[in-house]
């Protein structure tokens, strides 16, 4: 693989776009079809398709250069998008450089990275992409030569017209090609015939991140570039009165103290948009250094902000949301959750009569699970560049969503939206965190107002002690069974604050012949956004510990028990709604039991739990071998099953699993942001317990479901069964069961069935 720096600004990439010059350009967008290549500036006609957005150029010395429109920040998607079109353009991938693009809106759609997407929608339009290349440039070839241009063939970049023994480069042609219509409907390869994809190819950026190049958003550096901090309240639904910025003023590099208002009143807030606090108090100065002890000079008068009103526009449609402003703390919020999950709920599903089968059930397993709020804690602390002048705007930084934050920043900065540059650079970790703008509007609101080129740095502490959460969640499972234990009846009903995680058309949906499912749930002031497979990732926890307990009364192997249900979901299904494929779903949990040796008489030694699920358009399934380590429990090994259909690339899908079984593990053993008068009681890592590097498994041993199925979702899907399966082999390991998270609480006591 070669690399070049990348170069880019909205300008260059318009320009290059117009001016293709010896190459040959393709450009694909948000519309389904193409159009003719750009040929001048004044024929400036961006070919759009389908909501994907890139370029392929041709050089005369026949690389090929590729743009990823994704943001990046270690799924990998650099590499694996780029595959696609390598694969249908028939190219050498040692040929190939590929770069970030930069943010368009027009030119390059949303480029979203999140909810496992990005291989799922690109797959087929950016595979169109490089097939229509290749065929300009036989097309281009058969005209130079005068052959009938189904005598040619391609292979790696050259083609070949064997009847008269000629051969060309495709850069020997590509400034005819880009002359020729772009073609439709061309045919792609048989999938069985990849060379480059379901192949494995090593990042294009690993060497740069292995040798310390300057990828991600803190090593962005402009001229006269300043640095910003904000100060916020000390608690969740908290506000300042007055402010006194004397002291701070006074030490050495600062140059301003001020307070800004994220949003104005009434303003509607996009589908990203979030705010922990709407005003805040910022110090800009040199140096981070200067400005963090600066900070502790100011003298605040905090006092409770009271209700407030959020007017919504996405993700929902318009709406006035209460926001309370009640000072918040985790064992009332407990307790408030124990009080709603007895009050009507809103209902989800219902299937047969559930309520009758309960009453005439012979025996009623009901369990409670509770998880707590989890930060996000990327390893890269929050941060984006910003200059902001009366004319335009450079926002710069990691940002998964830039299609989202563009229309709010043209909002707040009242420019329009091609006055705003966005320029994207590697992400220190996102999974959902970066996918929200409020801190590249605070960057530019603050650029804006010391009419100066500025950077936003949140530290450790900013960021969880007023970030972005995963929600805080209960459920209880109730399960009914006969005089001969078996299952006739199924109720969840869940709640969170300030959502629930109930994924009401799941498994076991459509494999229960009496089925319910309700959820409820509480306003906070606390801000929540996406995490890792969002909602899912508890209600993967509590279904599958759910189906385990349920597995053992009704005496029966918890893998076999899941395949059971499967089958009747399969052969017999309840409702029309059901989300997953029993076959698939069945598939990853005999592919686990296959490879981890389930039964075998060799795993006596480890405490074995297993849990599957599906989510993101993919299925997961793990088994968890633990033992006890100084009388402490440590995952040792860990078998995992995945279909999420054709593998791009092999060895980045498996890291992808092993990432995540490492983090479910972290997670559901140690993660939990608690609160108390609405401040953050963990503000770092002394005191927010994370996995650390010898307590993370020796082993993960990942297998992928073979088939031919288009590539659907693997950056999430991994992550939620890891919390059952952990739980399980708790049980397993000590005896007893596991209902709250992080396991390593104190556990509640439950009746003994």
């Amino acid at each position: 693989m070669e690399k070049t720096k990348p170069n880019f600004n909205r300008r260059a990439f318009l320009k290059a776009s117009a001016l293709a010059g010896g190459g040959l350009m393709l450009q694909f967008s948000a519309v389904a079809k193409l159009a003719l290549p750009a040929k001048s500036a004044e024929a400036d006609t961006a070919v759009q398709w389908n909501e994907i957005n890139g370029y392929i150029q041709i050089t005369a010395d026949n690389r090929v250069k590729l743009v990823c429109p994704n943001p990046e920040f270690g799924q990998n998607v650099m590499t694996s998008l780029p595959m696609m079109v390598a694969e249908e353009l028939d190219v050498d991938w040692t040929k190939v450089v590929v770069e970030m693009g930069p943010h368009d809106n027009k030119k390059l759609g949303p480029q979203f990275t999140g909810g496992s997407n990005s291989m799922r929608m690109y797959w087929k339009p950016l595979r169109e992409a490089g097939a229509a290349a290749r065929n300009m440039l036989l097309q281009a070839s058969a005209q130079t030569w005068s052959v009938p241009l189904e005598e040619l063939s391609t292979k790696a970049g050259v083609i070949y017209h064997e009847k008269s023994g000629k051969t060309g480069k495709y850069g020997d042609f590509a400034a005819k090609a880009a002359m020729v219509p772009v073609p439709k409907g061309i045919k792609l390869k048989d999938v069985k015939s990849f060379k480059v994809v379901r192949h494995s190819q090593k990042n294009v950026e690993g060497s740069k991140i292995v040798s310390g190049k300057p990828l991600f958003g803190l090593d962005y550096k402009k001229e006269g570039m300043l640095i910003a901090m904000i100060q916020a309240p000390p608690a969740f639904g908290m506000t300042f009165k007055s402010f006194d910025a004397a002291q701070a003023l006074k030490m050495p590099g600062i140059t301003a103290v001020f307070a800004i208002k994220l949003y104005e009143d009434g303003f509607e807030q996009g589908g990203f948009d979030t705010r922990s606090f709407n005003d805040r108090l910022v110090v800009v100065g040199k140096t981070t250094w200067e400005v963090m002890q600066a900070r502790k000079k100011l003298v605040v008068d905090w006092i409770p902000a009271g209700d407030t009103k959020d007017y919504m526009a996405g993700r929902g449609g318009k709406r006035e949301v209460m926001v309370p402003g009640e000072l918040e703390s985790t064992a009332a919020q407990l307790e408030k959750m124990k009080a709603y999950a007895n009050k009507p709920a809103q209902l989800l599903r219902k299937d047969g009569d559930p309520e009758t089968a309960f009453k005439n059930a012979a025996q009623i397993l009901e369990r409670t699970y509770n998880a707590p709020f989890l930060a996000h804690n990327c390893m890269e602390p929050m941060n984006f560049f910003a200059h902001v002048t009366d004319e335009k705007a450079l926002v710069a930084g990691p940002l998964q969503a830039p299609g989202w934050t563009e229309p709010t920043l043209a909002k707040i900065l009242k420019l329009p939206a091609e006055q705003i540059e966005i320029q994207m650079t590697r992400m220190g970790g996102g999974f959902g965190r970066r996918a929200y703008g409020q801190y590249v509007i605070e960057a530019a609101l603050i650029s804006k107002q010391v009419k100066a080129p500025v950077k936003l740095i949140y530290s450790r502490e900013d960021d969880t002690s007023y970030g972005i959460y995963r929600p805080m969640y209960t459920a209880t499972y109730r399960a009914a069974l006969d005089a001969n234990k078996n299952l006739i009846a199924f109720h969840v009903k869940g709640g969170g604050i300030p959502e629930h995680a109930i994924a009401a058309n799941r498994f076991p949906a459509g494999a229960v012949d009496h089925y319910l499912a309700e959820g409820w749930e509480i306003p906070s002031n606390i801000t929540i956004g996406a995490f890792r497979a969002p909602k899912s990732n508890f209600n993967a926890a509590a279904e599958q510990s759910f189906l385990d307990e349920l597995a053992e009364a009704m005496g029966k192997d918890p893998i076999d028990f899941r395949l059971e249900l499967l089958k009747r979901a399969k052969d017999y299904p309840v409702g029309k709604n059901n989300e997953y494929d029993a076959d698939r779903y069945a598939g990853v949990l005999k592919l686990v039991k296959e490879k981890s040796g389930w039964n075998g008489p060799e795993q006596k030694k480890y405490s074995r739990g297993v849990a599957a699920y599906f989510c993101h358009n993919s299925y997961a399934a793990h088994v968890v071998d633990m033992t006890l380590r100084n009388g402490q429990p440590y995952v040792e090994r860990v078998f995992s099953a995945i279909d999420c259909g054709i593998v791009i690339n092999p060895d980045a899908a498996k890291n992808m699993v092993q990432g995540a079984v490492v983090d479910g593990i972290g997670n559901s053993l140690y993660g939990g942001l608690t609160h108390k008068n609405g401040a953050v009681e963990q503000t770092n890592f002394h005191s927010y317990r994370i996995i650390r590097m010898h307590e993370a498994p020796k082993k993960v041993d990942v297998h992928f479901v073979q088939n031919d199925i288009d590539p659907t979702g693997l950056g999430e899907p991994p992550f939620p069964p890891v919390f059952g399966a952990v739980a399980s082999a708790l049980y397993k390991a000590t005896g007893k069961r596991y209902y709250q998270q992080p396991f390593s609480l104190p556990q509640p006591e439950v009746p003994v069935v």
